[in-house]
């Protein structure tokens, strides 16, 4: 069997886990660690995918859970997968829905079989199941798909964590038989466990036993403190493979990126840079920026004076402030794509660190630019 995803180990750190990687898809080749930009409706929204490759995104994400929906995986097939409904040339992942449809916790019944669920949009009733989501994620065409998980809730008892859990091990051995097209689609296992170490290291064993292509740890960031998610991740990752791409699942604020490369993570996902743009709010070299604040009035600075994208070359801090008062669209497009490319280039200075052996230096020098403390994760500059 032809393997679609194939990951290389570069470098290690010699200071911490972190790794240098190169990941090859069938739609590219993704230096690693990366930062994946959120597209959920076949769409990171505001920005064309001629202006993600401009930026430099390799490879996106979209959701199997919202385009099951709409438009439904049968049109999307019918496009070509989503690289043809998109015209997206690079690499793409769907995560499962899985996380979706256990957020409606008033509107789903689990059973070991599935999910039953109504959906947000009309109220009608759908069933997943790790049979049916793999047909959708097979419809769908991405280069890289996730198994069918439970996602607990935090805080959740540890019996609760524990059913679930053997839920999800036999869900992901289900998900991996139903696999139609494993020479073009590369199928993750999520390693989940909530906050108890010991079931996250049988997760992680168990899945391994399984051999997937990749691996993600899942049900993290879902409101649980942060010194607690990076103890849960510093036990997780040593248990994954050092030759399989390691993926943590909806977590990507810069200072979670550093954290999370530190320990071991290749790949990164979160709503938050195009959510906030959205909200005015930008990232920069020196934290974050509230672009509506009556002080950016009669600023003439670019968003970030370090910045190299178009629209800090381009706009400045006071036109930007005035599209956004005016609800005009082009301030929140060019807000989106100032925050897409910050973190894409935060990436590339976290490998280029990487490279040259400098990555903790680098991300203490980034800590100190940016105002993260112990008490303080980045506030408003």
């Amino acid at each position: 069997m032809t393997q679609p995803i194939r990951y290389e180990l570069l470098r290690r750190d010699e200071h911490s886990l972190a790794r240098r990687g190169r990941l090859t898809t069938p739609h590219g080749v993704i230096e690693t660690p990366v930062f994946m930009p959120v597209g959920t409706q076949a769409t990171v929204k505001t920005m064309a995918p001629w202006e993600l490759a401009e930026v430099g995104a390799g490879i996106i994400l979209s959701n199997t859970y919202h385009l099951h929906l709409r438009p439904g995986e049968e049109l999307v097939r019918k496009a070509g997968g989503l690289h043809g409904f998109m015209h997206w040339d690079g690499a793409v992942l769907t995560d499962s829905g899985g996380f979706q449809v256990f957020s409606l916790a008033d509107l789903r019944k689990i059973t070991d079989d599935g999910v039953t669920f109504r959906s947000h949009l009309d109220g009608s009733l759908h069933s997943f199941t790790p049979e049916s989501v793999m047909e959708i994620e097979n419809a769908l065409g991405a280069d890289i798909i996730m198994a069918f998980d439970e996602c607990p809730p935090y805080p959740a008892t540890r019996e609760y964590v524990e059913t679930s859990l053997r839920r999800t091990l036999d869900w992901a051995a289900r998900c991996k038989a139903a696999h139609r097209r494993p020479d073009e689609q590369g199928l993750f296992g999520i390693v989940q466990g909530g906050e108890h170490i010991d079931l996250r290291k049988e997760s992680a064993q168990r899945l391994v036993e399984l051999d997937f292509p990749g691996y993600a740890i899942g049900g993290l960031s879902v409101g649980e403190p942060k010194p607690l998610m990076y103890e849960i991740l510093s036990a997780t990752t040593p248990w994954l493979p050092a030759d399989k791409p390691r993926y943590l699942m909806g977590v990507g604020s810069p200072d979670d990126l550093f954290e999370g490369v530190e320990r071991g993570v290749d790949m990164f996902d979160c709503v938050l840079p195009t959510r906030i743009a959205r909200n005015g709010t930008v990232l920069t070299s020196e934290g974050k920026r509230v672009m509506k604040n009556a002080r950016y009035g009669d600023d003439f600075l670019p968003l970030d004076p370090n910045c190299q994208c178009k629209v800090c070359q381009t706009f400045s801090r006071a036109y930007i402030r005035h599209l956004l008062k005016a609800d005009e669209v082009l301030g929140i497009r060019l807000t989106t794509y100032h925050n897409v490319y910050f973190m894409l280039d935060l990436m590339k200075q976290i490998r280029q660190s990487l490279d040259e052996g400098r990555f903790l230096l680098y991300k203490q020098e980034f800590y100190a630019r940016y105002g993260y403390n112990e008490t303080n994760a980045g506030e408003e500059v």
